[in-house]
């Protein structure tokens, strides 16, 4: 018996179908697909989740100094004459981080293996690359899904029904997380 559903794609096809799946799951909360599909994707989504669930509180707050370009009110970099060059002007800031222990800096790069990256893209400025933004699917994972799914064992997704599609008749389902 088989250990995985093909899909009737090539490996490569089916690897990269599921990864995007996966990603527009755990980045919207819900994606509609066919039954096969939606169950592979089950069982990807649930170990990322249990991942992030079990590594979740595996870090340490580190403080660090870093040095930060000085903006103006519209956001651009304050420049200052010295010695008749331009010369960006720092301020030193002192933050916060998050430093991962190994076994969770481990999970992250298992997590990232599978998920692609997603930009996000304000409304007004619609097929420009200004204003974009990378979301971090990762720290959703272990902030957000981590503390939400603690306490539960497994079945962090819920398959519901829709009915037929039009075109094939393949039965269609809801894939959402719990």
């Amino acid at each position: 018996m088989a250990k995985y559903r093909k899909l009737g794609r090539t490996s490569d096809q089916r690897k990269a179908l599921l990864r995007s799946q996966v990603t527009a799951l755990l980045y919207n909360g819900k994606i509609i697909t066919t039954e096969a599909r939606a169950k592979e994707v089950r069982k990807i989504a649930e170990g990322l989740i249990a991942m992030a669930v079990k590594e979740k509180d595996n870090f340490e707050t580190v403080k660090v100094t870093a040095k930060v370009p000085r903006k103006d009110k519209d956001g651009k970099r304050v420049k200052e004459v010295v010695d008749g060059k331009k010369v960006t002007v720092f301020d030193t800031v002192e933050k916060e981080i998050k430093k991962d222990m190994p076994s969770r800096l481990h999970a992250r790069r298992q997590i990232l293996r599978v998920l692609y990256p997603v930009k996000e893209v304000p409304q007004v400025g619609a097929g420009k690359k200004k204003g974009t933004k990378q979301v971090d699917l990762v720290a959703k994972l272990f902030d957000e899904y981590g503390t939400k799914y603690a306490s539960r064992n497994g079945g962090y997704t819920r398959i519901i029904k829709i009915g037929p599609r039009k075109g094939d008749a393949a039965m269609e389902v809801v894939l959402e997380l719990v």
